[in-house]
């Protein structure tokens, strides 16, 4: 879709009604780590201006005024991130909530441009982007439930043990964000909330 479109980034980003979060889409690795590194879920002005509205986000009308929304900005544009954004929220029937959003340096004129012409077929991407995860969380609520690999479960036994993230990978002889993969993979397989929980339910 991003090179279909000619821009420089798509990404679908979705809580489930469990809570849990998913995301797909062209930013670069290195920036999904420096924004999980960074917490940057706190304070992302994209994420909380869109929660608030129903309606399509052009990101030149969201608040960039505080110094936090600049400092993460700025770290955006450096990890290649484009200065231009369009989002689309949508909400599911039982509490699911999703951004489908697009990102670019075009100029203010070339992307006011764009999103006009593209606005009605973007939000019904949008829909459908929305539609295809409401299906895949209705099938994973029905399957039966995955085993643990080894190294899933070894990563959740040093987090049960007391060890933090880092130690962990080292531990391990991973990354910290290979590490993630596992840890989201388990908590994912266990039906939990967060990691806290993903212990808690294999060890049960």
């Amino acid at each position: 879709m991003r090179d279909i479109l000619g821009i420089k980034h798509v990404v679908y980003h979705w809580v489930n009604s469990a809570g849990e979060r998913f995301g797909v889409g062209t930013y670069s690795s290195e920036w999904v780590d420096r924004y999980l590194v960074k917490d940057y879920l706190r304070l992302d002005p994209v994420l909380f201006g869109c929660f608030q509205r129903f309606t399509p986000v052009n990101w030149k009308q969201l608040d960039w005024s505080s110094r936090s929304a600049r400092t993460f900005f700025l770290d955006a544009l450096e990890y290649g991130v484009g200065s231009q954004g369009f989002s689309v929220p949508v909400r599911g029937p039982n509490g699911q909530f999703a951004l489908f959003t697009l990102n670019d340096d075009a100029t203010d004129v070339q992307w006011e441009k764009f999103i006009h012409s593209m606005e009605r077929t973007l939000v019904v991407c949008a829909h459908e982007f929305n539609k295809k995860a409401l299906q895949l969380e209705t099938a994973g609520a029905t399957a039966v439930s995955q085993p643990l690999s080894p190294r899933e479960v070894e990563a959740i036994t040093c987090l049960a043990k007391g060890l933090n993230r880092s130690q962990t990978a080292q531990q391990m002889g991973i990354s910290e964000h290979t590490l993630r993969v596992y840890i989201e993979a388990a908590r994912h397989k266990l039906g939990a909330m967060n990691t806290t929980h993903a212990v808690g339910a294999h060890f049960r």
